[in-house]
């Protein structure tokens, strides 16, 4: 009886040992890798600013503004943009939870007019050779150049402009949810983006 319960307890504590080994090579790895996964994150946000904005000449990280919407989690990051302390466009991240597959995060680049310059996806977690189809060109070149307030970004289905993915409308309705949401993120804080200079 009493080999047995020495045996208990002996597995017991090598499991225990192990487990707080484990514990602790896992959060010291963690915490070699959050400065380079931020420095990365932020590499990819800078590359998707330069890609939707027309050319400027501020630092639109330095410039960015947080504004919370009730349409979102979190709150929505506007990049505005200046030429010779002109403002020439703001980039906006919209999302949706509305995805096939959950989140849809877009950055949307605005003139100052309104009309999207260009469209960038930033996370999605869709069906590969549908949904995930939302980055192709042959779908993003439908919203360039178009002004949200003249052009219904909805999908054709519910009455809007916008030609959805075949076999994938769930993701396009994501898809174009995150940019009406960028767009009246856009038109709120115009005033005070483009009057802030640079």
């Amino acid at each position: 009886m009493s080999k047995k319960e020495s045996t208990f307890i002996s597995m017991a504590l090598s499991l225990l040992v192990i487990t707080l080994l484990s514990g602790f090579a896992l959060g010291f790895v963690n915490d070699l890798t959050i400065e380079p996964k931020a420095k990365a994150k932020l590499e990819h946000k800078i590359n998707a600013i330069k890609l939707v904005l027309p050319e400027f000449d501020n630092n639109p990280v330095e410039a960015q503004k947080l504004v919370k919407s009730e349409f979102a989690k979190d709150s929505i990051e506007i990049y505005p943009a200046y030429k010779n302390n002109v403002f020439v466009g703001a980039a906006v991240i919209g999302s949706s939870e509305k995805g096939f597959s959950g989140l849809v995060k877009i950055m949307v680049g605005f003139k100052p007019d309104g009309t999207i310059q260009n469209i960038v996806v930033l996370e999605q977690k869709e069906t590969p050779g549908l949904g995930t189809k939302i980055k192709d060109e042959s779908f993003l070149q439908q919203f360039r150049d178009k002004n949200p307030s003249t052009f219904n970004l909805e999908v054709k289905k519910d009455g809007g402009e916008v030609d959805a993915l075949t076999g994938a409308t769930i993701s396009s309705r994501a898809f174009t949810e995150s940019a009406q949401l960028a767009f009246d993120e856009f038109l709120k804080n115009l005033d005070a983006i483009s009057s802030s200079k640079q």
